[in-house]
């Protein structure tokens, strides 16, 4: 994979988490949560299962609403806004489960979402064929994603990785300026997981990212930021090495079985198990 593009010091920070709670009657899912993410950033959120990560998500995009906190965007308070109302403003996920139309093409779905994002709307049918803009910007998604040979198959079809690909590549082409990525590789069998790791490691240095993934391999060959949430809260931000030494970290993931040095090569499980 590529080298872990470095924050630029004194970055603006594009998305923050600003003491987010969120209770579900008597169980706090998240507990006064503060995150900050820089522009051009690739972060990661990571913890056990039960964590809040999946809820802090939801809260950023939109499809919860905090019972206390604020969540900004690029200067903006986006607290109460809708979620499609923050994808028009340039926050855009994936998500765990993947969100495809399975008689659709690559092709077809690239051209109705990058239709709809230059405003042709409806009439992506006909500009799949006819706007010169529609077709070039496909083209290049599907490069991008490795998407080319598999462009007329319909998605149902399609090797699980690369129906990944397909869904990162649908949300680039929403043009975000911030992306939150819910597990990229969940599910993905190992003979395709390589192709999908250099994809996201490729992404453009202008989008900051926002990654949740139990693969240590990934988070910390992509990542150069992290916060570590346990039981709702915070429990430390850092760099990489900071997290990989942090004792607490240690703890935290010693307590939970091997749920990460299953999932990581000898040499990053180190990391985190040497104390």
């Amino acid at each position: 994979m590529s080298a872990i593009p470095q924050i630029r010091a004194g970055a603006e920070t594009v998305l923050s988490a600003q003491g987010l709670v969120m209770k579900f009657g008597g169980i706090t899912a998240t507990n006064n949560v503060t995150l900050d993410l820089k522009k051009g950033a690739r972060h990661a959120l990571i913890g056990p299962n039960g964590a809040g990560k999946t809820t802090l998500i939801n809260l950023l995009t939109g499809v919860l609403q905090p019972t206390s906190g604020k969540i900004v965007l690029e200067g903006q308070d986006i607290t109460e806004l809708a979620p499609y109302q923050r994808v028009r403003r340039g926050m855009v996920r994936t998500f765990q489960i993947n969100q495809l139309f399975d008689t659709l093409t690559p092709l077809e779905t690239l051209a109705m979402t990058v239709s709809q994002q230059q405003g042709l709307g409806g009439k992506w049918w006909q500009a799949l064929g006819s706007q010169k803009r529609v077709t070039e910007r496909c083209e290049q998604l599907l490069e991008q994603f490795h998407l080319t040979a598999v462009m007329a198959q319909e998605t149902r079809v399609l090797a699980y990785g690369k129906r990944r690909l397909l869904e990162i590549a649908i949300a680039l082409a929403c043009e975000p300026r911030v992306l939150l990525l819910d597990e990229p590789v969940a599910g993905v069998p190992a003979g395709e997981r390589e192709e999908l790791l250099q994809t996201v490691a490729a992404l453009p240095a202008d989008v900051s990212v926002l990654l949740i993934e139990h693969d240590m391999d990934l988070v910390f060959s992509f990542a150069n930021r992290m916060t570590v949430l346990v039981n709702g809260t915070v429990l430390t931000e850092g760099d990489p090495d900071q997290i990989a030494n942090d004792s607490r970290v240690k703890a935290v993931y010693l307590g939970h079985g091997d749920e990460i040095n299953d999932a990581m090569e000898p040499a990053t499980a180190g990391k985190i198990h040497h104390v």
